[in-house]
């Protein structure tokens, strides 16, 4: 067992809680906004005090990079795996999506790019296809042009959850967030801008919620 104060336990229970309910860990901003302190460098203090003790690895460069250590969130699974298993566990097949044709299933046949053996411990819930994310607008989230990002099949979402949604044409991952009858899709980059859909007026559906990211392949 490790010995954490509780400051140290708070801070690791968020950062589990964001995972599960997001796919994500939470920035060290939301983490100074959440627990009241007076910057982000309070948080940073602490993440690292939690990093040497073996709690979480911290990735340098992204706002998101914090990943649990195994054995010290058994109940929940970070979004970006942090090791390989000596022992090869009961893999699953999952199918790379690239570019998406107006119109067609996102899991259509001719968006196929490969197929990939995974491990489906390393997400917080069952994916059911990665999908290869063009651009950058969900940079300051931890994804990155090229990524692969592990998608669930839904047809709903919680504000705040990650998710790849369809707009006319075009398929798009941003951060949902649902106000009345109004949806807004939120990028995790201030140079990209919100984009609001009126469902009524337009052709909006959801392909899948952000259930973990892989980097390592490409």
């Amino acid at each position: 067992m490790l010995k954490l104060t509780a400051r140290q336990e708070q801070i690791l229970n968020l950062i589990k809680e964001a995972i599960d309910n997001t796919g994500f860990p939470p920035t060290r901003a939301e983490i100074a906004q959440e627990l009241g302190f007076r910057s982000a460098n309070a948080a940073e203090e602490h993440l690292q005090a939690l990093a040497r003790k073996g709690a979480i690895e911290i990735s340098p460069g992204t706002s998101r990079g914090i990943r649990l250590v195994g054995q010290s969130a058994p109940e929940s699974k970070s979004a970006i795996p942090s090791f390989v298993p000596a022992i090869p566990p009961n893999l699953m097949s999952l199918p790379l999506v690239g570019r998406v044709a107006a119109g067609s299933p996102i899991l259509a046949q001719e968006h196929v790019e490969a197929t990939y053996s995974v491990d489906p411990a390393m997400f917080s819930s069952k994916p059911d296809f990665l999908l290869k994310v063009r651009g950058w607008s969900m940079r300051d989230a931890g994804i990155c042009d090229g990524d692969f990002l592990a998608v669930k099949k839904v047809d709903s979402a919680k504000n705040g959850q990650i998710v790849v949604a369809r707009i006319g044409e075009e398929v798009t991952v941003k951060r949902y967030r649902k106000t009345g009858s109004t949806i807004e899709l939120l990028p995790e980059n201030p140079d990209f801008s919100v984009i609001t859909v009126d469902p009524s007026a337009d052709e909006f559906a959801l392909e899948g919620l952000a259930v973990g990211l892989l980097r390592s392949w490409h």
